[in-house]
């Protein structure tokens, strides 16, 4: 009988930023299929600079025999996860949720989700936002099995992709139990 692997958490470190890129890359990639070419760049881009961009709170690492196969940032508020102060999201956020296509369906999200709402809770925290689209609509089905409810009133529109919000209320959510 095959013994299953379990996932460890653990926090990045400088040395984990060239396999945390490649983990992203590889992740998001399935992406550059369904987006236009110059949006797949751009997008690519912006996935490279937030290896070394300031403002997580959090960079938070999946490890699975001693491989990195999923990542996560936690921001503090909409301002410094998006530079959006706007969307009024004081509470903290997860972004770039990314697990590698080699690890999924081994609870590598959930693991990683789980300990950024357990760091959300330790900062006081009520809720934990994150936004995704309907490109992403895999991740979407494991965010409302997960407890988390569209918050309509912290969405944005991102040229023609409405980029929604999704909020898990952190005292009811199962998941920290």
């Amino acid at each position: 009988m095959a013994e299953i692997s379990q996932v460890h958490i653990r926090d990045a470190t400088d040395t984990d930023r060239e396999a945390v890129l490649a983990l992203m890359l590889e992740a998001y990639g399935q992406y550059a299929k369904v987006m236009p070419e110059e949006g797949w760049k751009q997008y690519a881009e912006n996935i490279k600079e937030s290896v070394d961009r300031e403002g997580p709170i959090a960079r938070i690492l999946a490890e699975l025999d001693g491989e990195i196969v999923g990542s996560v940032q936690l921001f503090a508020s909409s301002e410094t996860a998006y530079g959006a102060p706007e969307l009024g999201i004081t509470s903290p956020i997860i972004r770039l949720l990314a697990t590698s296509p080699r690890a999924r369906g081994k609870g590598v999200a959930t693991a990683l989700i789980k300990e950024s709402a357990r760091r959300s809770v330790e900062l006081g925290a009520d809720t934990l936002h994150l936004h995704t689209s309907d490109m992403m609509a895999s991740a979407v089905k494991l965010y409302e099995r997960l407890g988390f409810e569209r918050a309509r009133d912290k969405e944005m529109q991102k040229g023609e992709t409405l980029v929604k919000c999704y909020r898990l209320q952190l005292k009811e959510t199962a998941l920290l139990g």
